[in-house]
């Protein structure tokens, strides 16, 4: 019984998020699927790199991780199958899995599509959900698809470090309206070094001090912590730290005057001192 989550950004607005589970339990029902999200932005990669890669680290070993993001990027020839630290993933070969890896996939195939069919989402599941079921069956990747495909390669959103400062893109906004900055608290203490400092966002908002909990600060205060995946947020106690300071996303879609220009509300600073 493959255990396979299901991430994506077809949203929930109409048939597809549910088409493509009636797809791969018509293919094998003793598939077991669980939902990450279907509401990821379109075309923001870095946002969805963030949230695959700290899903799939809580998986057991085995699972696959099927993501229908971007998919139509490129004019799809194939699908990729990757393996990495006993974890599988299915997606297109547009340059997310290595910003979803930070690193270089340690096996991937590339699963061709055939060209008589359709090349749509629902096609694109059938062709992940049967080599999971293959892969299920004691089949390895070789047997699966092309190992010597040379897949597309993108970098990850990293900050900027100098000696006294990191400069960190908002990369998530959650449910709470939260902001997640591409800032990991090894990236802070590396530069840290044991020096004061100051979290500075828009003209005058200033954190000099970390909270471990939300509660550390009164009603309507804000406050910096380290989340549960180990990055930078920016938050307000019972507050929507996002809405209340004008802070957005970055994404890296049609970067133009206008988007630079919005750069000044999706970039947070650490200044030491």
């Amino acid at each position: 019984m493959p255990l396979i989550t299901l991430t994506s950004d077809i949203g929930k607005q109409d048939y597809l998020s549910a088409a493509v589970k009636g797809v791969l339990m018509k293919m094998d029902p003793s598939f077991q699927l669980v939902d990450v999200t279907h509401e990821l932005h379109p075309f923001n990669d870095s946002q969805a790199a963030y949230v695959i890669r700290n899903t799939i680290k809580q998986f057991p070993a085995g699972t696959f991780h099927i993501i229908l993001v971007n998919l139509f990027q490129y004019p799809p020839e194939h699908m990729l199958l990757v393996k990495h630290r006993d974890q599988y993933l299915c997606l297109a070969d547009n340059g997310l899995i290595t910003m979803i890896l930070e690193e270089t996939p340690e096996q991937v195939v590339a699963l061709p599509l055939d060209k008589s069919y359709h090349r749509n989402t629902l096609y694109c599941t059938e062709v992940m959900g049967r080599a999971i079921a293959a892969v299920a069956t004691g089949k390895t990747l070789p047997q699966l698809g092309d190992a010597s495909v040379s897949i597309q390669v993108r970098n990850p959103l990293r900050p900027l470090t100098t000696g006294n400062s990191i400069e960190g893109q908002i990369i998530f906004i959650d449910h709470f309206e939260n902001v997640i900055v591409n800032i990991t608290r090894d990236d802070f203490e590396a530069q840290r070094k044991g020096r004061r400092f100051k979290i500075a966002f828009k003209r005058d908002e200033v954190i000099d001090k970390l909270s471990e909990t939300y509660a550390d600060v009164p009603e309507g205060e804000k406050l910096a912590l380290f989340n549960s995946a180990g990055y930078l947020e920016i938050a307000v106690n019972k507050g929507n730290a996002a809405g209340l300071f004008g802070l957005q996303g970055f994404s890296e879609k049609n970067i133009s005057q206008y988007t630079q220009s919005r750069l000044f509300y999706q970039t947070i600073r650490v200044f030491f001192e």
